[in-house]
């Protein structure tokens, strides 16, 4: 037996593995761009389906579709968002910047399955695609993918480590340490106070994404070629939404506009930028993770994280901060996706933005990866390291930068007199402030003292 049958498109035939659920398009493209080796993620493909599923319910309400058709094209939908024939959606990342050729794949496995269940010849094109174009459809899957991986991942994963960051600073909160500004000693600091620094750049991570989410909820479906809606019908846009909304759970609605929606992708760049910012965010806690970390002898020594694997194949007994290093590498992948989409934002030529399937690639990958390391980065680093007090309390005795709390009792000049000799003789700077200030020992001890000190 021949392990390729014959399929024909509007350009002609072709040969297309006989194992194969799509047609001559699909083909067309996996022969056409063999670039990268990398796909458009399942949620992206999942949610194309579930677009296909929508319309086929709204154009057969409509009365645009065969019932019995529409019903075939659903069932067959739901086996896609079941998680099944995944092999199926072969094409590369970088194809055709509408992405056309994964809406063809799609309705192509979706017309081969539909055909089978309803015992009749489906279309991909004329049922399937039924008053929808690429230039709709794709843009809608990006829209609505992102908003559900936002609202089902990233918003949960980053609250889990909020909140982690928030009960360890609460179990932390007697624990006072030398606080430090261009990595030099500098007055000291609760290390509850922070960590609470940290939660609130993710609760406000958390806000920025909430933030941003209504416009990614406005959806081109509706807008079909260029924005006008030809060949939709008159009510399929409001219908779809309306539709959609009730199977998600998320508030979608037509966009003001549908040419903005084809246009351009102002929602992702917008999207695109707070996860960012979280990025941001979360590489500066991974770096002051690895900081306090460090050592253990030789580094500040100020907390031990847990180990976690073996940190060198040469040097025995070597452990390293592992995840905060997993995590800085996470938030480097983020923000230079954020400039990809940037890019691919600008190329908005008229009517279609052409560098969708890029778009939707990075978008996804960003608030998967964000949502997965926020999860690791709580139970595997902030939730279980262990605080050396010893050797804070030991740095913060000797600290001279205290003698800032005497600035207004014996100036700015004699105290930095004292800091300087405090430093050189390796000496406490209450005992060097006795000597040289004609403060009491017991005043000294009030106005030094490191809690009182933090507010």
């Amino acid at each position: 037996m021949s392990n390729f049958r014959i399929e024909k498109d509007s350009m002609g035939q072709l040969q297309v593995p006989t194992t194969a659920l799509y047609g001559a398009q699909t083909q067309r493209a996996v022969n056409n761009f063999p670039v990268s080796g990398l796909v458009l993620p399942p949620a992206f493909i999942k949610t194309v389906a579930l677009i296909k599923k929508t319309a086929a319910a709204v154009n057969s309400e409509l009365g645009l579709l065969d019932k019995n058709i529409a019903t075939a094209i659903m069932q067959a939908a739901e086996q896609i968002l079941a998680g099944q024939h995944s092999e199926q959606f072969p094409i590369d990342v970088f194809q055709t910047g509408s992405a056309t050729s994964t809406n063809m794949n799609v309705n192509e496995v979706l017309a081969h399955l539909a055909s089978d269940i309803a015992g009749t010849a489906i279309s991909p094109n004329d049922h399937v695609n039924c008053g929808q174009s690429s230039n709709d459809v794709i843009p809608t899957a990006i829209h609505v993918s992102a908003a559900w991986e936002c609202q089902q991942h990233l918003l949960p994963n980053l609250d889990y480590l909020a909140e982690a960051i928030e009960k360890k600073a609460a179990s932390v909160e007697e624990v006072i340490k030398t606080g430090r500004t261009h990595l030099m000693d500098a007055m000291p600091i609760r290390l509850s106070q922070e960590l609470g620094g940290w939660a609130l750049q993710i609760r406000n991570g958390i806000d920025r994404v909430n933030a941003t989410l209504p416009r990614v909820y406005k959806l081109a479906q509706g807008g079909t070629a260029v924005g006008t809606g030809v060949n939709a019908h008159p009510e399929f846009a409001q219908k779809f939404v309306q539709a959609l909304a009730a199977e998600t759970g998320l508030p979608f609605v037509s966009n003001d506009s549908f040419f903005e929606s084809l246009a351009c992708q102002d929602a992702m760049v917008e999207l695109s930028g707070q996860l960012k910012v979280i990025a941001v965010s979360l590489m500066k806690i991974a770096n002051d993770l690895r900081w306090m970390n460090s050592g253990p002898l030789a580094g500040l020594g100020e907390i031990e994280l847990t180990a976690l694997q073996p940190g060198s194949s040469i040097m025995p007994g070597k452990v390293n901060p592992v995840i905060p290093e997993a995590t800085a590498m996470v938030a480097a992948q983020v923000i230079g996706n954020d400039a990809a989409i940037t890019i691919g934002g600008q190329s908005g030529s008229f009517q279609l933005n052409v560098m969708l399937p890029m778009i939707a690639y990075n978008i996804l990958q960003s608030i998967e990866l964000l949502g997965n390391i926020s999860v690791l980065l709580a139970d595997k680093a902030i939730t279980d390291f262990s605080v050396q007090e010893s050797r804070l309390q030991e740095a913060l005795a000797k600290n001279p930068i205290l003698v800032t709390a005497l600035n207004s009792r014996i100036g700015y000049l004699k105290a930095a007199e004292c800091a300087k000799t405090a430093y050189k003789q390796g000496r406490p700077i209450l005992e060097v402030a006795c000597e040289m200030t004609d403060l009491t020992k017991e005043e000294l001890e009030k106005l030094l003292d490191p809690a009182q000190l933090t507010g």
